[in-house]
């Protein structure tokens, strides 16, 4: 098992953060943990507000110009990921912007649910967790594996990504090796359902000391 990278977030319920590939599914596993009576912290949905706010929109705008609205005059994800995805300069440009943001939002949810007698635990899905550093707000790390070609075909079912989209954005990442060799635990989502939930389960009973269920 590899060594723990995370730091106690300061509550007296878990932290879990979820890493893996693009298309490995954590997104999917934060649901099946949401079952279990985890509240799931979603950096993605925070991005999306991110980019709302106006501050950021302004300075968005003011960076990479009009073309980046759609027509009603929100920032257009897909035309911004293009432009950011082919470069890496513009890419830690675009992180500077918004990543404060998310961390902000990102705590205040986890004390949010600290204080929730109905949540067990927090989950953090975060693309980008161990890249950020966001990974100190956990306690625990679990890595999502996949095999690439069932990841890549997720990404062009789900998202409509070609493969060289989903290749930039894969590269734009930390090596899966090293993701895999810095979580505490890891988790098979191929796509049988009881054998990741029978995974999870193993998991929860040990990280909260009782049973999951």
């Amino acid at each position: 098992m590899a060594a723990t990278v995370c730091r106690t977030a300061g509550g007296t319920k878990p932290v879990i953060g979820l890493v893996g590939g693009i298309g490995s599914g954590k997104s999917y596993v934060a649901r099946c943990l949401q079952n279990y009576g985890g509240y799931v912290v979603e950096a993605d949905r925070l991005g999306h507000e991110a980019l709302r706010q106006p501050n950021i929109r302004a300075a968005v705008v003011q960076r990479w110009g009009q073309d980046i609205l759609d027509a009603s005059g929100d920032i257009d994800r897909s035309r911004l990921a293009a432009i950011v995805f082919r470069d890496p300069q513009q890419r830690r440009a675009l992180e500077a912007l918004v990543h404060p943001y998310i961390s902000r939002r990102m705590q205040e949810e986890i004390a949010r649910a600290q204080g929730d007698p109905a949540v067990r635990f927090v989950v953090v899905d975060a693309a980008l967790l161990l890249e950020t550093g966001w990974h100190q707000l956990c306690d625990h790390v679990i890595f999502v594996d996949a095999p690439e070609e069932l990841r890549l075909a997720r990404t062009q079912q789900s998202r409509g990504w070609t493969a060289a989209e989903w290749q930039a954005r894969e590269s734009a990442q930390w090596p899966l090796a090293e993701k895999r060799r810095l979580a505490d635990a890891v988790v098979e989502n191929s796509g049988d359902t009881a054998q990741l939930c029978q995974q999870l389960e193993t998991l929860l009973r040990a990280w909260l000391g009782d049973h999951s269920d």
